[in-house]
Order: C-alpha cells, then sequence, then structure tokens
C-alpha cells in the first residue's frame, strides 16, 4: 500500500509555501498541532525528514525538495483529472481563471463576480492580475483562462479574442514643472531632457513591452498605472497616462495635461482565451466580459 497519498503531498506544499505549520493550518482551517502530527507520521512512514525545525519556521530537506518537485505535477494532474471529470457530469468545471491588467482593480469586477457566484455551479474563480505583457503570457503559458488585456498578443495564435474598450492617453506633468513651462507642444528633445515614469512589464519570457518611452530616456519604474499617476503628481516625472483616471487630478490642478508632437494613440482591451477553451463556466464569463468593458469599468 502507498505511504504517500495527494493529501500528503498538498500538506507538504501548503507548508512549503507558507513557512510554517502554523501558516499551512489557517490556510487548510486546521490547528497547529493537527499539521504537526500529520507531518510527523508521514516522516515516520517513509522513514526520513521532509523539513528542517528552526523554531516555528521550517524549510524543506532535499527529501522534500525532491517530493515537491515531483509532487506538483501529480497534484496538477489530479486536479485537472478532478475538473474533465467534473465537466463531464455537469457541464462546469473545477475551477476558472481570470487574470486583468493591473490597470483594472478586481473590485471592477465585483457585479460580475456576484452573479457568478449566484449560479451556484460549484465551480472555483480564481482572479488575479499581471501588468502589460505578462497578462497574455499567463494565457499563453496555461496560467490562467480568460483574460483582459492591453494591446496586441503575441504572435504565433493559440487564442482568440475580442475587443472590450479603449482608453485614450493624455501626456502630464505637474504645474510646477519645467515642461510645463514651455508653452508650446513638446518635442522629443524636450522629453529627453527630463525623466519620464514608466509602468514596469510584468513579462517573464515574453519580450518587455514599453510605450511613450523614448531610447535614452532617464527613467523611474514603477508595478502599476497607480503608482505612476502618484509619482507623476509628486513631481517626479512625466508621462503619458489614461485620460479616465486622471480626471480627478486635471480638474484639481494636481496634474496638467500638454500638448506633445508626438501624441500617444489610444490603447485597445481585448478579453482573449485559449483556442481550446470548454466548459459552461469559462463560456459565462466570455459572454458576461463580451461588452464594451473600458474606460466605463474604472472606477475613477
Amino acid at each position: 500500500m502507498l505511504k504517500l497519498s495527494l493529501e500528503a503531498i498538498e500538506l507538504v506544499d501548503n507548508i512549503a509555501r507558507h513557512g510554517s505549520f502554523a501558516g499551512a493550518a489557517e490556510r487548510l482551517h486546521k490547528v497547529p498541532s493537527t499539521i504537526s502530527y500529520a507531518v510527523s507520521k508521514l516522516e515516520e512512514q517513509l522513514g526520513l525528514n521532509l523539513f528542517v525545525r528552526n523554531g516555528p519556521r521550517v524549510s524543506l530537506t532535499p527529501a522534500g525538495e525532491e517530493l515537491l518537485k515531483e509532487g506538483r505535477w501529480l497534484l496538477a494532474a489530479a486536479r485537472q483529472l478532478e475538473s474533465r471529470l467534473r465537466q463531464i457530469a455537469t457541464g462546469f468545471e473545477t475551477e476558472v481563471r481570470l487574470v486583468h491588467d493591473s490597470l483594472i482593480p478586481t473590485s471592477a469586477f465585483g457585479a460580475d463576480i456576484q452573479a457568478f457566484e449566484a449560479l451556484n455551479s460549484g465551480t472555483r474563480l480564481r482572479i488575479g492580475s499581471e501588468t502589460l505583457t505578462g497578462t497574455w503570457e499567463a494565457l499563453r503559458e496555461g496560467r490562467t483562462d480568460l483574460i483582459v488585456a492591453a494591446g496586441e498578443g503575441p504572435a504565433g495564435g493559440g487564442h482568440k479574442a475580442v475587443a472590450v474598450g479603449q482608453l485614450d492617453f493624455v501626456f502630464c506633468v505637474t504645474a510646477s514643472h519645467p515642461l510645463a513651462r514651455l508653452g508650446r507642444p513638446l518635442a522629443r528633445s524636450d522629453l529627453l531632457e527630463h525623466t519620464a515614469v514608466v509602468v514596469g512589464d510584468g513579462a517573464r519570457s515574453l519580450t518587455d513591452r514599453t510605450v511613450g518611452l523614448l531610447t535614452g530616456q532617464r527613467r523611474i519604474t514603477v508595478p502599476s498605472m497607480q503608482a505612476k499617476i502618484e509619482c507623476q503628481a509628486a513631481g517626479l516625472g512625466h508621462g503619458f497616462v489614461p485620460r479616465a483616471c486622471v480626471r480627478v487630478e486635471l480638474e484639481t490642478g494636481v496634474l496638467v495635461e500638454l500638448a506633445v508632437e508626438e501624441p500617444r494613440p489610444p490603447e485597445t482591451f481585448w478579453l482573449a482565451w485559449r483556442s481550446d477553451a470548454r466548459g459552461r463556466a469559462q463560456q459565462w464569463w466570455r459572454e458576461r466580459l463580451n461588452r464594451p468593458l473600458l474606460p466605463g469599468i474604472l472606477p475613477y
């Protein structure tokens, strides 16, 4: 009889991810003593140690690392099998994953989430966010089922997409910024003399995407559009930002809009999914989000 079960692998996985028995206990809704006992029992059955105890913190032994290296593949396969079986029986997947561009707050999908939960389909919903090309990369690598992403998708196909909105961009600085005193449309040479604030691309393997950045431009790279707006409002640099996101700042004079010789064109946003997508939950989300989302979904 096998001494190692999927439940045991999942337990070890949770402990490794949270770094302690207490962290795993909270995630699994158990008491720490139960987790500690289960690990000790498993180590006794296997005849080896899976964790090094350092007070409340624990770390994997080489044997524990090897267990998870292979065990996580088994867990993923088991979840996929479970999802396929459930889909055969009910048409709904075990889980559906949605990743949206970090420009959009998750709260913007609140009404959609409530409507999905009201179905009582039993499908778990997992929502995440990525920046720029990182959103497309999540779809290409199979880390999500659907995305709401900015810009064109990567070459090579494998996905379907429909446009769900567009954002207009304006060039902004504070009223005290040197560029605001020039009194004419700004040329490339003007912009190169001052620091730009840019949003860092979240892509790991696809080519990073830079928008509105000149070669040799001094820059401050930030993790999100909201951080970019805050930096520009603090007078730390210049750059293009979505008009819908800075209406208040423009109305109150925190930021001022300047004319540029080379304006940034509008950005199209896409709802995209894998071409081989199946399941009623994914279908529900595709139909639900296939509507004009931007800029109206932004709570600014």
